[in-house]
């Protein structure tokens, strides 16, 4: 039976990507996809959600949820996606069904679907937030969370301590990190591991499929925009890493930890901070991936694109 799923991003290049696996995936049934500001602006996230999912066109279209336009999120300070958040795709913008906010949507679907839907949060976890402290019994009807975001020994991307989600809104990422709920969390460093070289694009899809006409006009900028910016000669696509995490954990090694994310200091707002002392006081609050099989998580994903291509 497939995993019923809810995927909340925030469509950039990356999670564009993961979108394109996901609602082709035969192992997941994708319920709902909600937008979150992050790589680009709330109406931009919501523009860029709604233009792919309508240039993709799956079998199933899934419940969209509106990125919330109240909510001041602290800007990434790399524009690694480009103005639009898809490399210059420009992609025509269209109005699909729906329109309710997103965390009105993602509450709505868990309700329906009590304890059997997995929440795939690739953005910030500004959606989720705001859902608990709306309805905080909501929690007892997740199955599952699984969270593209932290550092497992503190190496940032946003600042030298945090990664870019939860910089974005610590507040938020602090509340779904103690919220009483399951929740897998895949740090920086792990989804880091698997570095995509040039090479990738000569395994990329055909562009006369949708999909692999997708990938192969966003992933070029990707790569240019890491070697300018970044100085880096290949890409990390960590939030399609987190749901390749989601459909094949045995990929992933991991350990239970207890955690919480700095919201208040100067030089550490949006950390992941593990307690690690012998004699540990904080109780037990997530399983984190601390290591991944790159190699066979590669193959996923290479895998993942062809079935949508095939499908598109």
């Amino acid at each position: 039976m497939a995993r019923k799923v809810i995927l909340d991003i925030d469509p950039g290049i990356d999670d564009a990507v993961a979108l394109t696996m996901a609602l082709f995936d035969p192992r997941l049934e994708v319920l709902a996809v909600t937008a979150t500001a992050g790589s680009v602006g709330h109406e931009r996230a919501t523009g860029n959600l709604q233009s792919l999912v309508n240039l993709l066109d799956p079998p199933r279209l899934p419940r969209l949820g509106v990125a919330p336009a109240d909510v001041e999120l602290t800007p990434w300070p790399f524009l690694l996606d480009g103005a639009d958040g898809l490399g210059g795709l420009d992609l025509p913008q269209v109005s699909l069904h729906g329109g309710h906010v997103a965390d009105k949507v993602i509450g709505e679907t868990l309700r329906a679907h009590p304890r059997q839907v997995t929440i795939i949060a690739l953005g910030p976890l500004t959606n989720l937030a705001r859902l608990f402290r709306r309805d905080p019994g909501i929690v007892d009807a997740v199955q599952e969370v699984v969270i593209s975001g932290g550092t497992l020994r503190g190496a940032g991307d946003a600042t030298p301590v945090a990664d870019a989600n939860f910089f974005a809104d610590p507040a938020a990422a602090r509340q779904v990190v103690g919220a009483p709920v399951s929740k897998v969390l895949m740090p920086l460093e792990t989804s880091g591991q698997l570095v995509l070289g040039f090479d990738l694009l000569d395994q990329l899809p055909a562009e006369s499929s949708r999909a692999g006409a997708l990938v192969r006009r966003m992933l070029p900028h990707a790569y240019r925009a890491q070697r300018q910016l970044l100085g880096s000669e290949g890409i990390r696509l960590h939030g399609t890493v987190a749901l390749v995490a989601a459909t094949h954990p045995e990929l992933f090694e991991r350990a239970t930890v207890a955690a919480d994310v700095e919201t208040g200091g100067e030089l550490t707002t949006g950390m992941l901070v593990v307690d690690r002392r012998q004699g540990r006081q904080w109780q037990p609050s997530a399983d984190i991936l601390t290591a991944c099989d790159a190699v066979a998580v590669q193959d996923c994903i290479l895998r993942g694109l062809a079935t949508s291509a095939a499908a598109t």
